[in-house]
């Protein structure tokens, strides 16, 4: 090491150096990396909750102008995910982490101050969205950054636990949100409460809470990055070395497959409570919104650590066969005519398609680092020093690929809620969205059948 801070030789494949100080190192920086994004997750779905709240705090906007809440976030997340894909290897996983964390303070005081005054406009509140989508970007260079610490073989498991228990931020803020908004924890900084009446009941609520609760913790796991992990010094690459990946055939392989995995986790995550509460008015959203994401997060490292040993394509081929069936499920579940629905089936059926999801997320992301690895070995010569600098381009390329299909697979956060608002406004249902999701998915089974998983396939993973 040249500094503190600065690794000068990172070398996970050599079973030696992993052993003697590499594994030590790599644990460290995962497990100070996922508070972080964990932080992050939470702060980009803030809105998901928020919203439907915001009636009872003296708020007053239409169906539609609330899926643009809970929407938008997810865009710019989607948008930022994109130029975060590729700023690791520009400016240092220590660095990015601890400056990208330390800017979830904006939306998070930001949104503490603005739900303090029911007199904010919703144009304010739609800039606010849009900040929070800060936490979305935090995804695609967070992942980039755990990509270099680990070896191939366990590049699946550590990926699956960054982003898995990450990805628990979002039941987390679903989870939270609803108790710490009806206490006044925050005293006179927080603000005087809002009173509603619910079924004959006074009531107060703290809305803005929702966002004052994470402003501690953003800055603790910000100064906790800075000072305990790592740059490491073979992992710097400009703009232009990374942008290779556009001429990659499988890296817009995979971003479509991980729109279908991470795009529906997102989109389902941020337009459950609404589509629940417009599909069974009498039942509570938030009691029940924070179980699927829940899920989906715990057995995403589960996706990824079975691939390590089957597989990622095999793993992610039954995923969307099944994530197919569980959407048919969940349709047959909802309201239509002459029918109630059963909202008991729908969250069940629910809360499977999440588990699938979670682990087609961990087995995508375990598929990346070997397609990319793998083909850049191919294309090298076979003497030692030539199949060494094509494992460090193919790192490289794979960081890339995992930052930047986080990028288009966080889209799938504003085009479900989306699409759910659109099906509903013009058919009166939810169907017309839920089915179009099913020949998505059966698109991306066909996809890693033929190039991934079928006997001959091109690149086997």
């Amino acid at each position: 090491m040249s500094s503190r801070y600065i690794l000068t030789r990172w070398e996970p494949e050599q079973p030696e150096f992993w052993k003697a100080e590499g594994h030590r190192i790599a644990q460290r920086n995962l497990w100070l990396s996922i508070p972080a994004l964990m932080l992050a997750f939470s702060v980009w779905m803030l809105w998901s909750v928020v919203v439907v709240n915001l009636n009872k705090a003296g708020f007053h906007f239409s169906k539609n102008q609330m899926f643009w809440l809970t929407a938008l976030p997810a865009l710019s997340g989607a948008t930022l995910r994109i130029f975060y894909s590729f700023l690791i290897p520009i400016f240092g996983g220590r660095r990015w982490t601890a400056l990208s964390t330390a800017s979830l303070l904006i939306p998070a005081l930001g949104m503490g101050f603005a739900l303090r005054d029911t007199s904010t406009s919703y144009p304010t509140l739609l800039v606010l969205a849009l900040l929070c989508g800060l936490g979305g970007g935090n995804f695609s260079s967070s992942m980039a950054n755990i990509s270099f610490f680990f070896p191939k073989s366990q590049k699946g498991l550590a990926t699956g636990l960054n982003a898995g228990i990450g990805n628990l931020g979002v039941s987390v803020v679903q989870f939270v949100t609803p108790l710490i908004i009806s206490i006044g924890a925050f005293g006179a900084f927080g603000g005087a409460g809002h009173d509603y009446t619910a079924n004959g009941v006074a009531q107060t609520l703290w809305l803005q809470n929702a966002g004052f609760i994470w402003v501690p913790f953003i800055a603790l796991a910000s100064v906790a990055a800075w000072f305990g992990m790592n740059d490491i010094a073979d992992a710097k690459a400009s703009f232009v070395d990374q942008a290779v990946i556009f001429k990659r055939k499988h890296n817009w392989l995979m971003c479509w497959l991980y729109l279908g995995t991470f795009g529906s986790f997102i989109g389902f995550s941020a337009g459950l409570a609404l589509l629940t509460q417009s599909q069974f008015p009498n039942v509570n959203p938030t009691k029940y919104a924070f179980l699927g994401p829940l899920v989906g997060a715990i057995v995403r490292p589960v996706g990824g650590w079975v691939s390590d040993k089957v597989g990622g394509a095999r793993v992610t081929l039954w995923t969307f066969i099944g994530m197919m069936l569980a959407v048919l499920g969940v349709m047959y579940f909802l309201p239509s005519q002459g029918s109630a629905g059963n909202f008991t089936g729908f969250l069940t059926l629910f809360i499977i398609l999440f588990a699938l999801t979670g682990i087609g997320n961990g087995s995508t992301f375990r598929m990346i680092p070997v397609i990319f690895l793998n083909d850049r070995q191919q294309c090298a010569n076979s003497d030692l020093a030539s199949q060494k600098q094509a494992m460090i381009d193919g790192s490289k390329e794979a960081a890339a690929v995992l930052g930047f299909s986080g990028a288009i697979g966080a889209y799938g956060g504003f085009f479900i809620p989306k699409s759910f608002g659109t099906s509903i406004d013009l058919t009166g249902t939810p169907h017309a969205a839920l089915f179009c999701f099913v020949l998505f998915y059966f698109s991306c089974v066909a996809v890693t059948w033929f190039w991934y998983a079928r006997g001959k396939a091109p690149m086997p993973c």
